[in-house]
């Protein structure tokens, strides 16, 4: 049930996000331009309804429709959807938001049968004309359903919607909304409420009032402010503890409310803080008659209080505060009683929900369908120039498997070179378009780091539910594919290439300090490291586990020397995009010969006392000692 909730909001979540752009330049308008706000502009704002009442909707149902039914859905979705609008008339009737949630999906599954239908029936040489036309004559039809069946509906929920909530206020029992609105949040429900439910009820509210409290309820940063602090401040755990205060500034300046959400996962009880604080905010909020002129969203500090009228600004910044004290006051006893999950598996556990409320997690070949366990015999790691972490991605996933099914080959390459006979590729997200091209045939993984991913967790339930180890015949005739271990070649990683004890840097400055060593021994150019950078903004080099391998481009490739390898080690942990990295692994390599140190790095991951001395220690001969 939670699965299902989880997909159904990140859908609707995933037709808001790509436009949140177009609310914001209709909020700011609003806030500007219209009677009471900053800059009142009788003709700029009448821009405002027609945003509203159009360009939002159709936005919304062509994303909708193009998720569902490629561009040829998201075409469908927007024409769909003008049935909808003129179905409640229009400008003088209700904004079919809500209308263009439901349109834009349904328009896109009927273009998507029909192309389907059509796949072995397509004459030759009608393409052009019969593509055009179905979605002419499909869209028409679709709006005409949205004229007289969908938009009549959807104004009718909208109506009773409305009718609710204006019985909450006049009851005085708004600020128990509070009890759905966060949890709902942690399920990934946030956008499909805010834009979903309360902006058209909100809308309705400001055509009469000048503003509504509705677009107050969902984007407050204080509930999930109060939690950040309270585990900055009362944290046992000193990863957690030290991450609290990135997470505080991502939260309250970005309006990146997901931040918080594993902090809540990491003991589920927190979420009784964020519903208390959200609860007294939106009682002051009603008490002092506040409301904001449009929605606030992104969730930040600045589009909170941007959004609340000129006189009200400072009863609004009081409610943020109430939200985030309150919130605070009730999340500090349970974070000082807590011995819950650790951060890492929370992010895990939150990644891994993402990941199959998005359904990238494992995504199909050309086939439609995820390799069966007994129809898998190569899984290929691929990164952009196959030359650090795929090697240890693979290193380790292959010794993973290897007692179940030692007759699966598990090797690494650059993105662009998968093998034709390579059954499942695993990639990161930014470079799964490039992994396509070079293997069509293949299952694709889609991961955010190769170490310690939960889809790695759902490959491997995958590949060995054949419930029995392979023959050994099949087991003899996979190539032998682990990279030798045995011994090293000591002049890939020298003493001089080991840095312990290092005081905490930008990550920027950390993939520098790494190249510049890595020029200092003779391994690479000086151009090799703004190649080291740029590999890290094309697709994270953060591996999982505190460990970073920030290496070249495949174009950079020309200014490797030698293979070489340089660890630096950073007690207090680097920040990679909202991970931690106490590793920063540098590399520069020609042909395999480094991926020996890389193989003898992924078997200390196993185990925790070595990898901790890694990480912690102050002797380099006692790093060395483990590559000798």
């Amino acid at each position: 049930m939670k699965n299902a909730v989880q997909r159904f909001g990140k859908f609707l979540s995933a037709m808001v996000m790509p436009n949140i752009g177009a609310f914001i330049a209709w909020g700011l308008i609003t806030a500007l331009f219209i009677a009471d706000g900053w800059i009142p502009n009788e003709q700029l704002a009448s821009i405002q309804p027609y945003m509203l009442y159009f360009l939002l909707p159709a936005l919304i149902a062509f994303t909708g429709g193009k998720m569902v039914g490629g561009d040829r859905g998201g075409v469908m979705g927007a024409i769909a959807v003008m049935g909808c609008i003129a179905g409640v008339g229009g400008l003088d009737g209700q904004p079919m938001l809500m209308g263009a949630m439901v349109m834009g999906p349904f328009a896109g599954w009927v273009i998507k049968k029909f192309d389907k239908f059509m796949e072995t029936r397509m004459p030759a040489g009608f393409e052009m004309l019969i593509n055009n036309f179905s979605v002419g004559i499909l869209g028409m039809l679709v709006a005409i359903i949205g004229y007289y069946l969908i938009g009549p509906v959807m104004s009718a929920i909208l109506a009773v919607l409305t009718a609710g909530v204006n019985v909450l206020i006049n009851a005085s029992l708004l600020p128990l909304a509070a009890i759905f609105i966060e949890p709902a949040k942690v399920l990934f429900l946030n956008n499909a409420i805010n834009h979903g439910i309360f902006t058209p009820i909100a809308i309705e509210q400001a055509a009469e009032a000048g503003k509504s409290i509705m677009y107050m309820l969902e984007p407050n940063p204080g509930p999930g402010l109060g939690v950040l602090v309270a585990y900055w401040i009362f944290c046992k755990d000193k990863t957690t503890k030290d991450s609290a205060p990135g997470a505080i500034i991502i939260h309250l300046f970005g309006g990146i409310h997901e931040i918080y959400f594993p902090y809540v996962l990491m003991n589920p009880l927190v979420i009784i803080a964020p519903i208390a604080g959200n609860i007294c905010a939106i009682l002051w909020f009603t008490v002092t008659g506040c409301g904001l002129v449009g929605p606030a969203s992104p969730g930040s500090i600045i589009t909170y209080l941007s959004m609340s009228p000129k006189d009200q600004i400072l009863f609004t910044l009081i409610g943020v505060v109430i939200a985030a004290g309150v919130s605070f006051l009730v999340a500090s006893p349970i974070i000082k009683m807590s011995n819950g999950k650790s951060l890492e598996e929370a992010q895990g556990d939150m990644a891994a929900a993402k990941a199959e409320a998005k359904g990238t997690a494992a995504v199909p070949a050309a086939n439609g369908e995820p390799k069966k366990a007994d129809e898998v015999k190569k899984i290929i790691f691929a990164c952009d120039a196959g030359m650090g972490s795929s090697a240890m991605g693979a290193t380790k996933f292959r010794n993973r498997i290897k007692e179940l099914r030692p007759d699966i080959t598990v090797a690494n390459t650059s993105v662009d070179n998968i093998p034709a006979d390579c059954d499942i590729a695993v990639v990161q997200e930014i470079l799964v378009d490039r992994a396509v091209k070079a293997a069509p045939q293949a299952q694709m993984v889609t991961i955010g780091n190769f170490l310690a991913d939960p889809k790695l967790d759902q490959l491997y339930n995958q590949v060995t539910s054949v419930g029995a180890q392979a023959p050994a015949a099949e087991a003899e005739a996979a190539p032998a594919t682990e990279p030798e271990t045995a011994s090293v070649n000591e002049k890939i990683l020298v003493e001089e290439g080991v840095k312990v004890g290092l005081k905490s840097v930008p990550m920027n400055d950390a993939i520098t300090a790494a190249g510049k060593l890595l020029n200092e021994l003779g391994y690479v150019d000086e151009e090799y490291i703004p190649a080291m950078i740029k590999r890290n903004e094309e697709a994270s080099v953060y591996m999982g586990m505190g460990i970073a391998i920030p290496h070249g481009t495949v174009d950079a490739k020309n200014r490797v020397k030698k293979s070489g390898i340089v660890i630096l080690q950073y007690p207090d942990g680097v920040d990679f995009g909202g991970e931690k990295a106490e590793l920063v692994i540098g590399i520069a390599g020609v042909g395999d010969e480094h991926l020996a140190i890389l193989g003898r790095i992924t078997e200390v991951l196993d185990d925790a006392e070595q990898l901790e001395m890694m990480k912690t220690t102050k002797n380099i001969d006692e790093i060395m000692s483990l590559f000798r």
